[in-house]
C-alpha cells in the first residue's frame, strides 16, 4: 500500500472514531475532544490517591482540614444545585469526593484528581491566608475536575502520539531521523512547546474562571482570588519560567484576566442557596 492510500484509510478511520467524542466544557462551552474513558481515569485516580495517602505525611492540623472539608462540601452542593437549576447534566454526579491535607510546608500546591479526590499541601496556606483565599484555590482545582481537564489532556496526548506515528510512517521516518540526529526527542519537545503547553495554559485560565464561579456560587468573596496570585508572585520572587515554556499562564497575565472577569462573575453567579 502506498503512503497516500495509507493516509487516506487512516484519516477516514480516525475521523469516524474521534468526531463522536467531541463535547463541550461546562459553562464556558469550549469544545473538547474526549477519547479516553472518564470512568477508567477516575478509577485509576482513586488508586493513586490511596497510594499517596499511604506515602505522604498527613497534617495533624484538624482545624484546617475541617475547613477544607467544609469549603468542599459547600462547593459540592452549590455546583450540583447550579447545574440542576440550569437543567444541565451535573458533571460531578459520579464523583466520590474526598479531602486530605498533606504536611509539606515547602510545597505551595493543591490538586484535584479526576473524580473529586482533592489534596492541599500545608505550604500553600502561606499564600491563601484566609478562608476566602483557600476557597479560591480549591475552586480552581475543583474546576479542573468538573471541566474534565485530565480526560481532555489524556485524549489529546493519545491523539498527538497517534498523529506523530502516522506522519513518521507517511514521511518515510523523517521524524525518527530528526530525533536520532539531535540525540533527543526534538519532535516531542516542539509538540510540548507549540501544542501541549498552550493548550494546558488555556485549561488553567478556564479553571481560574470556573473556580471564581464556584467560589462565588458557594458564598465566598472572590476578590481574594487576585490577592492570592499577587502573594504567589511575591513568594516566587521572580523565578517563574517564561510563559511559553510553562503549562501555566504568567502571574501577571493571570491577575489581569481575573480582574477582567471578576465583576462579570459577581453579577452573573451570585451565591446559590443549597440544602445542607
Amino acid at each position: 500500500m502506498n503512503r497516500r492510500k495509507f493516509l487516506s484509510y487512516v484519516g477516514c478511520s480516525c475521523c469516524g472514531y474521534f468526531l463522536p467524542s467531541c463535547t463541550s466544557a461546562p459553562i464556558t462551552e469550549r469544545k473538547q475532544l474526549k477519547i479516553v474513558s472518564e470512568a477508567k481515569l477516575n478509577a485509576q485516580a482513586a488508586q493513586i490517591y490511596e497510594k499517596i495517602k499511604e506515602k505522604e505525611k498527613m497534617s495533624e492540623d484538624k482545624k484546617t482540614l475541617n475547613e477544607i472539608k467544609e469549603i468542599g462540601r459547600k462547593m459540592e452542593n452549590s455546583i450540583s444545585e447550579y447545574f440542576d437549576k440550569e437543567g444541565l447534566n451535573d458533571p460531578t454526579a459520579n464523583f466520590d469526593w474526598e479531602y486530605i491535607l498533606i504536611d509539606k510546608k515547602k510545597v505551595r500546591n493543591a490538586w484535584c484528581m479526576p473524580g473529586g479526590k482533592i489534596a492541599v499541601y500545608t505550604g500553600i496556606l502561606e499564600a491563601t491566608k484566609n478562608t476566602d483565599g483557600l476557597a479560591a484555590v480549591m475552586g480552581h482545582e475543583i474546576a479542573h475536575a468538573v471541566a474534565k481537564h485530565s480526560v481532555e489532556r489524556a485524549s489529546r496526548g493519545t491523539l498527538l502520539n497517534v498523529g506523530t506515528r502516522i506522519i513518521d510512517i507517511a514521511s518515510g521516518g523523517v521524524l525518527s531521523d530528526i530525533n536520532r540526529t539531535t540525540g533527543m526527542n526534538t519532535v516531542g519537545l516542539l509538540a510540548q512547546l507549540g501544542i501541549l503547553n498552550p493548550f494546558n495554559r488555556k485549561q488553567e485560565s478556564e479553571a481560574d474562571y470556573l473556580g471564581m464561579i464556584f467560589s462565588s456560587l458557594s458564598g465566598y468573596d472572590i476578590r481574594e482570588t487576585v490577592k492570592i496570585w499577587e502573594r504567589m508572585k511575591k513568594l516566587n520572587k521572580g523565578k517563574e519560567p517564561p510563559e511559553f515554556m510553562s503549562t501555566h499562564p504568567s502571574s501577571d497575565n493571570r491577575i489581569k484576566d481575573l480582574k477582567d472577569k471578576m465583576n462579570e462573575v459577581i453579577l452573573d453567579y451570585p451565591p446559590i442557596k443549597t440544602i445542607s
